[in-house]
């Protein structure tokens, strides 16, 4: 082979690789609950049924089929945090791992989880919402017991709205809620 045929070789080869390989974009499958046209009709109502589903009195069973509707089959949550002392870590869960780790926890005492203000960034099929939470024991309660920020990414595929993930971190000692992601009338 020729220094020049080894050339002719190498950026044939080195094109084919840089060459982006297209994937067919896929719809979700179909392995979730059916869902509830209301729950799904909008990016706001999936958000909204996502906190829904989740809140109860302590002796209230969660409508985990209901949850389990919201997601794509793939879908994910992924909390974060930090411990004391230690380094960051993100577990992440299927929506029905999720259900066997929170329910004991959501049957032990009452949850609450509201949203307090939203920023919305969307793209064709996609939107991106970091949603400010409070979370309370009661929905009467009059300080919560926890804030933070979820990360919803949300599809679309022409007939209802999917959470594709779930992604948060709660506020705590240094990692206060930037004034931008509380409600207007909390900012200073």
């Amino acid at each position: 082979m020729t220094a020049r045929s080894s050339l002719a070789a190498a950026l044939i080869l080195s094109s084919a690789i840089a060459q982006p390989v297209i994937l067919a974009a896929q719809a979700p499958t179909t392995a979730s609950p059916p869902a509830a046209a209301k729950d799904v009709a909008s990016a706001e109502a999936i958000v909204a049924a996502v906190y829904d589903a989740l809140s109860g009195t302590a002796t209230q069973e969660r409508n985990w089929d209901r949850f389990r509707s919201l997601f794509i089959a793939e879908g994910r949550l992924m909390p974060t945090g930090v411990p004391q002392g230690g380094k960051a870590r993100i577990r992440v869960m299927t929506p029905a791992e999720y259900a066997r780790v929170a329910a004991p926890q959501l049957k032990a005492e009452g949850f609450y989880e509201r949203e307090v203000s939203r920023v919305t960034e969307a793209f064709g099929t996609i939107v991106h919402v970091f949603s400010t939470y409070e979370s309370r024991h009661a929905p009467n309660d009059p300080t919560p017991f926890g804030r933070g920020i979820n990360s919803f990414q949300l599809f679309n595929d022409g007939s209802r709205w999917w959470v594709v993930s779930v992604l948060w971190d709660r506020e705590r000692p240094g990692n206060p809620l930037p004034a931008k992601y509380l409600p207007s009338s909390a900012r200073k």
